[in-house]
C-alpha cells in the first residue's frame, strides 16, 4: 500500500464532524445485488435539499465466495450428516432450505463481479428513470476485485472520484459507499493526496469492538484488500456497522404496500422489488409474504441527511486481521463509528418523500 499523507488532526476532526447544509455526494452502489440499494438511491435523489449528487458509480458484486461452504454443506447432507463441521456458519440452514424446495447448489445463478457491476449499472439507470428527475452522471466501476494492497483497479468510477475530490475547492466530497470498497480504494491508491478531500461513509460488518469474524459481511469480505484501505489509509471514515445497527432497518410487506406502492413510478417499482426479491430464491426462503427484509443501505443516506438519526462516536480505526477479526494496536487514527439508529425517523422521512409523488 502506498504511503498516505497523514491528515492534520484538526482537519481530520472537521472532516469527521457530522455534515451540515448541502453535502457533495458520490453514491457508490452495487444496485442489483438485492433491493436495499434501490430504496437508498431513490431516497437520496428525493432529498436535493440535503444532498448534491455529483455522480452515481456502479460497484461489482458476487455471492460466489459462498459456494465452497454451500457445496460442503450440501455434500454433508447428501451423506446423511447432521453434525458435520461443514454445516456450521449459516450454511446448514441455507442448504436445508434449498433442499426443501428441491433446489441444488448448481441450480443457483451467482454472477461474477464483472456481471454484477454491469447489472448494477443498468439498475442505477432504471431507478433514476423511474424517479423522472434530472439524473446525475452514472459511471461504470470495477469489473474485478483487488488482487492485493497496491492493486488500484482503474475505472471511470475511480477516476471520477479522484476528479471530484480535487475539484471541490476545499469542500469535501462524501462517498456514500453502499457495497464493497473497490472503487473507493482504487481512487485512493491512484491519488493518495485526495484522502484529505474525501469523507467515506461505509456500511458493513460488525462494530469495531465486536469479537466476531467479519466473514459474514458481504460488503467487507468480497474485497478484503479494499476494505483494509478504508481503515489503514487514514481517509476520514464514517463506519456504520451492519450488525446490529443497520440491521434494525427492517420493513414488512404490509408497510411497503401501505406507504410505498402507488407513490409514483418509483414507489411501484420499489414495491415490485420487495415482492420479487432475488435473494428469496437464492437463500431458499419460503413464506415471504410474512417475512421482513432489512433495507441496510438507507443508513448511509440517513447519516448524510440527518446525522442525529444515526448516533455515532469517535473511535480508533481498527486493523482487519488475516483472521477477518478486528485488532486494536496502539496509535491508530480516529474514525467515526455508528452505534445506534433511529429506525422510525428514517422510514418516516422516506415515506414522506415518496408520498409527495402521488
Amino acid at each position: 500500500m502506498p504511503t498516505f499523507p497523514p491528515l492534520d488532526p484538526e482537519r481530520l476532526r472537521r472532516r469527521l464532524a457530522p455534515p451540515e447544509g448541502l453535502v457533495r455526494v458520490v453514491i457508490d452502489t452495487d444496485c442489483a445485488n438485492e433491493i436495499d440499494d434501490q430504496f437508498a438511491l431513490a431516497w437520496a435523489v428525493l432529498r436535493p435539499d440535503r444532498l448534491r449528487i455529483e455522480a452515481v458509480t456502479a460497484e461489482p458484486f458476487s455471492f460466489r465466495h459462498h459456494l465452497p461452504g454451500l457445496y460442503a454443506a450440501e455434500a454433508a447432507l447428501d451423506g446423511g450428516g447432521t453434525e458435520d463441521e461443514a454445516l456450521v456458519g449459516g450454511f446448514q440452514g441455507w442448504a436445508r432450505r434449498l433442499r426443501a424446495q428441491g433446489t441444488r447448489v448448481d441450480d443457483l445463478r451467482m454472477v461474477g463481479p464483472e456481471e454484477g457491476m454491469e447489472l448494477s449499472h443498468a439498475e442505477i439507470l432504471r431507478v433514476l428513470g423511474h424517479l423522472g428527475r434530472p439524473a446525475p452522471r452514472v459511471l461504470r466501476g470495477a469489473a474485478r476485485y483487488m488482487s492485493g494492497p497496491e492493486d488500484a483497479v482503474r475505472t471511470e468510477a475511480a477516476e471520477a472520484i479522484v476528479d471530484l475530490a480535487k475539484s471541490g475547492g476545499g469542500e469535501p466530497l462524501h462517498v456514500a459507499a453502499l457495497g464493497c470498497a473497490t472503487n473507493v480504494a482504487a481512487a485512493l491508491l491512484m491519488a493518495p493526496e485526495i484522502a484529505c478531500d474525501l469523507v467515506v461513509v461505509w456500511t458493513s460488518s460488525y462494530p469495531s469492538t465486536a469479537p466476531h469474524s467479519n466473514r459474514p459481511s458481504l460488503n467487507l469480505v468480497q474485497d478484503v484488500a479494499a476494505s483494509r484501505v478504508l481503515f489503514d489509509s487514514g481517509v476520514p471514515l464514517v463506519y456504520i456497522p451492519g450488525y446490529q445497527v443497520g440491521a434494525q432497518l427492517r420493513v414488512s410487506l404490509p408497510e411497503v404496500e401501505r406507504f410505498v406502492r402507488g407513490r409514483g413510478a418509483i414507489g411501484d417499482y420499489l414495491h415490485h422489488l420487495f415482492t420479487h426479491n432475488p435473494l428469496h430464491a437464492m437463500f431458499g426462503l419460503a413464506d415471504t409474504g410474512r417475512r421482513t427484509w432489512t433495507i441496510w443501505d438507507l443508513i448511509v443516506i440517513a447519516w448524510l441527511v440527518e446525522p442525529a438519526w444515526v448516533p455515532t462516536h469517535l473511535a480508533p480505526s481498527p486493523v482487519l486481521g488475516d483472521d477477518l477479526r478486528w485488532h486494536h494496536p496502539p496509535g491508530r487514527h480516529p474514525i467515526r463509528e455508528a452505534h445506534d439508529v433511529q429506525r422510525d425517523e428514517i422510514f418516516l422521512d422516506l415515506y414522506d418523500r415518496l408520498d409527495a409523488l402521488r
